[in-house]
């Protein structure tokens, strides 16, 4: 065998490996390519019924959420028709008691069934007792006390 010979051999024998790499990585790539197909696949039908889950709920939130608005406008109603009955009420009744009442206050003034200090009796006195803390009551006024 020549050397042109050998070297054909050699450069054929490495076509032939590099052949036989590229091919196991070609079917290694399909393989791969085969699994990723599956999984999207999967997520997409997994996927599909979450969406429409999800559109549902956003519809019926959305309801809710009108209704929350119908009821906060009607709680506002509400509340500006009893500040005007408030309003109304103090108005009409606010004054005719305020008179009753110092009609009332006059009537026991001048039947003389008022308080004490009003109709010329004076309050009793109240007696006023000091404590002060760690110190002791002298002993004669500790027997006035208790006798």
């Amino acid at each position: 065998m020549s050397g042109v010979e050998v070297a054909g051999i050699i450069v054929a024998v490495f076509w032939a490996i590099l052949i036989s790499f590229l091919a196991v990585a070609l079917v290694r790539l399909a393989q791969v390519l085969r699994a990723t197909t599956k999984l999207v696949a999967d997520v997409t039908d997994q996927a599909v019924p979450l969406l429409a889950d999800a559109s549902t709920t956003v519809r019926s939130a959305r309801t809710q959420l009108d209704r929350v608005d119908a009821i906060a406008s009607d709680v506002q109603e509400v509340t500006s028709n009893a500040s005007a009955l408030s309003s109304t009420v103090a108005t009409a009744f606010g004054g005719p008691l305020v008179k009753v009442a110092a009609f009332g206050y006059g009537v026991r003034k001048a039947l003389g069934k008022g308080d004490a200090a009003t109709s010329g009796g004076t309050p009793p006195k109240a007696s006023r007792r000091t404590v002060i803390v760690g110190r002791t009551v002298p002993a004669a006024r500790r027997r006035k006390q208790k006798g």
